[in-house]
């Protein structure tokens, strides 16, 4: 059976990783998580305080991206591929609403998504993957052969990204986690380099009242017409 590229964008919290993961598993294709990745360079620019509240360094972060390698492991236990930043284990760092607040003006820096989207399509280059992000069917893969767009209403993905946080022991208020929601929307979908747009030929899947079993029906369907 010939293998495909499957390329999955849309806004945060709309499950794409959940169902990416998934997926991927069920055609034992590889699964990377580009968010993830822009996410560890944003960990790296807390840990060097180049960013926070009211700055942002982003030339210093240039200069040394070259200080950053960022790489998947996978995980047999959890039956995924956690994220790694030089040597060094940061899917959980990764995850928190400190590294969500921040991660929107870092991925709007030409020079990070350039370095990225260069290991993204790298990581593609043999086929049998399935890679989720924000411009995965427009930039890093735009003749992938399906491409599928995830989006849900805001308060639907807040309450999701709400309860996920709350169970790995944050102590937040939903209201934060909602105004977090809305302020990745603007930034990701206003940015000069790379927006959030959905391709013209990706398939729209709005999952607010949907099952994740549901979705993942849709998409095996999808994968074996075009295989």
């Amino acid at each position: 059976m010939s293998k495909i590229v499957i390329a999955i964008d849309g806004f945060s919290s709309t499950g794409k990783s959940t169902i990416a993961k998934q997926l991927a598993k069920q055609l034992n294709y590889i699964y990377v998580d580009t968010g993830a990745m822009y996410r560890a360079v944003t960990y790296f620019a807390l840990e060097k305080d180049l960013i926070g509240e009211g700055f942002f360094h982003s030339e210093a972060l240039i200069n040394i991206l070259d200080e950053i390698r960022i790489t998947f492991k996978f995980n047999e236990a959890l039956g995924f591929a956690e994220v790694y930043l030089n040597g060094k284990n940061i899917e959980k760092d990764i995850r928190t609403l400190k590294v969500s607040q921040y991660v929107s003006p870092v991925a709007t820096i030409s020079e990070i998504r350039q370095k990225l989207v260069e290991q993204q399509q790298l990581m593609g280059k043999d086929k049998g993957i399935v890679m989720d992000g924000r411009d995965i069917g427009t930039v890093v893969f735009p003749d992938a052969e399906l491409k599928v767009f995830m989006t849900a209403s805001a308060e639907t993905r807040a309450q999701r990204r709400y309860k996920e946080l709350l169970e790995r022991g944050h102590n937040l208020s939903y209201d934060d986690v909602l105004e977090n929601v809305t302020t990745r929307d603007r930034i990701d979908s206003t940015r000069e380099d790379s927006p959030l747009v959905k391709a013209e030929d990706a398939i729209e899947i709005d999952n607010s009242d949907l099952t994740i079993e549901s979705q993942l029906d849709s998409l095996l369907k999808l994968v074996k017409a075009l295989v």
